[in-house]
């Protein structure tokens, strides 16, 4: 193979957190890893036409076409170990995942959420910090473990609620924050330097 970690990117929508690390990796800003692999449940979805124009590889399916999620986790299993990926990035894939895929790269699976987890979990957790009514809200990177954002912890940044915020100026910051944030944390899988101790989570210097 010619690179040393390979990581494969699942999304479902538009792909701007997949074009961030898209644009990373031509930095050189994912350290060692390169985007293998677009997974999507969506083919006609804004993402895969993103991964189709930068030459990333695709596995297309819609879900409707078998009987369970875990019949079409099978052969996205089976694709992955052909391609030997190392560390499966969720931006924006709106599915749920089973023990198919979840026991197979548990610690070796990552997804960013948009709150300071354990607040906020599952949809729209930008507007449900927003009317509740805090002061900080922010991003957090964390391990998949089957349950709603509920894995282990690998790193979070902070994003202050304004005095004159609006809600849409408040989702920019966090976007923003979410493509500063999750191309970093890769680059960490692919140095080697997370260590997971159950829920402890250890970043190496």
């Amino acid at each position: 193979m010619s690179c040393s970690y390979r990581i494969a990117v699942f999304a479902s929508g538009q792909g701007s957190n997949f074009q961030a690390l898209l644009d990373a990796s031509r930095a050189a800003g994912l350290g060692s890893a390169e985007i293998v692999l677009l997974v999507c449940d969506k083919p006609l979805a804004p993402v895969a036409e993103r991964a189709r124009q930068a030459g990333v590889d695709t596995f297309l399916f819609n879900p409707k076409d078998y009987e369970r999620r875990e019949d079409y986790e099978a052969e996205i299993a089976a694709e992955l170990e052909r391609r030997e990926v190392d560390l499966i990035v969720l931006a924006g894939y709106m599915r749920l995942l089973t023990a198919v895929l979840v026991d197979r790269y548990m610690g070796r699976m990552i997804n960013i959420h948009p709150s300071l987890l354990p607040a906020f979990p599952g949809k729209n957790a930008i507007g449900q910090a927003w009317d509740y009514g805090v002061k900080v809200t922010g991003v957090t990177v964390h391990l998949v473990d089957g349950g709603m954002d509920t894995g282990p912890v690998v790193a979070q940044e902070a994003v202050p609620l304004l005095a004159d915020d609006s809600l849409d100026a408040l989702e920019e910051r966090i976007h923003a924050a979410e493509k500063k944030l999750y191309p970093q944390v890769v680059s960490w899988f692919a140095e080697g330097r997370v260590i997971v101790d159950g829920r402890k989570v250890t970043v190496l210097q």
